[in-house]
């Protein structure tokens, strides 16, 4: 993204999107004081959220006994109470479904790519689907501290090392396919990118006019095979990013809220939730519906306006598609692919 002298200027940025993850399926009732159980509460939840300034709900379903859902039809249900209960919401399905361990001792692990396509066929649609790039590890204890972790089933010895041990598994096998689904049947993918690495394979899916459409993603700094907290690492994944795409920038326990500042600041957008931090300070639990007030509060204090419901749509580009490559790379403002014995350096418009 480029930086004139006057985009940190608020008048000048976009309004800022509020993605809210309150599902939390890593953790089990107890870890977190407003964890939701049972579908009421979910609903009240996203509903919660979206009250406070959420105008995103990262989605996961967990089942009575405390244990995220696998079940498509709990999806089903839940996406079509939210629909009448959060309508301006931008409703956004994890890819993963749930990478919680069946049970003490047993594996933290993302599903079959197989049942990881069902995603494109819930009733109704959501409106997006993350979608992991590059299989990686996908340690999340990693940059966590026992003071993040005290009191919660994690800390366990059997759970510490489920999460320790986790790896996303997101081959081409796996991105091809499902990138294929979701455009088919008319549902945004939200990429969740952790690294540079990612960041380029994504762009050589745009350039070779697999991905047709907006680019709208999340950065991901949580450590354990993705990105870190280095403050230079994200200001870097900033600049790379094309100027047309739509960047939240996504952390984990206390260093939320400094990211997100930073993020703030600099004009891109930002998730919360109990998801990604249980904590205001060491020793001070905070709910959801408090960090999202917490950005509020914030984006307030640098004068940043904060995008409603139907606003974060349209920055969100939902519903938006693009004809080939070069559609595609013109919106984001991406020079365009090389033409045939053409030397040099290219410019983004290709007549000059």
């Amino acid at each position: 993204m480029h930086f004139h002298d006057d985009s940190l200027f608020p008048e000048n940025q976009e309004k800022l999107v509020i993605q809210a993850a309150p599902y939390g399926p890593e953790w089990l009732p107890g870890d977190a004081d407003d964890l939701p159980l049972t579908m009421d509460e979910h609903v009240q939840a996203a509903v919660d959220c979206y009250d406070a300034g959420a105008t995103v709900l990262h989605i996961h379903v967990r089942e009575l006994d405390g244990k995220g859902s696998k079940r498509m039809s709990m999806f089903n249900e839940l996406l079509g109470r939210l629909r009448d209960a959060v309508p301006d919401m931008v409703l956004q399905i994890g890819g993963s479904i749930s990478f919680a361990p069946e049970g003490e001792g047993a594996d933290a692990k993302w599903l079959s790519y197989d049942t990881r396509h069902m995603l494109a066929d819930l009733t109704p649609a959501p409106d997006q689907v993350t979608i992991a790039i590059n299989t990686s590890q996908m340690n999340i204890v990693e940059i966590m501290t026992d003071e993040d972790l005290e009191g919660t089933s994690i800390a366990k010895p059997e759970y510490y090392r489920a999460y320790r041990d986790m790896v996303v598994e997101a081959g081409p096998e796996f991105y091809l396919e499902h990138l294929r689904r979701l455009r088919e049947n008319g549902i945004q993918p939200h990429f969740q990118l952790a690294t540079m690495a990612q960041l380029e394979t994504v762009e050589r899916l745009i350039r070779a006019g697999v991905h047709t459409g907006p680019l709208v993603l999340n950065y991901v700094a949580i450590g354990g095979g993705f990105a870190g907290r280095h403050p230079a690492d994200l200001i870097e994944f900033v600049r790379r990013v094309p100027d047309g795409a739509v960047l939240t920038i996504e952390s984990s326990m206390r260093a939320v809220a400094p990211m997100n500042a930073i993020a703030i600041a600099l004009g891109v957008h930002v998730r919360v939730g109990n998801e990604d931090n249980l904590w205001r300070r060491k020793g001070e639990r905070m709910s959801s519906v408090e960090q999202v007030e917490q950005m509020v509060r914030i984006a307030e204090a640098v004068g940043r306006d904060v995008a409603t419901g139907q606003e974060a749509r349209r920055i969100y580009k939902i519903g938006e598609y693009y004809a080939d490559a070069d559609e595609t790379l013109g919106r984001l403002g991406m020079v365009p692919n090389r033409v045939p014995g053409r030397r040099g350096f290219m410019l983004r418009d290709p007549k000059s």
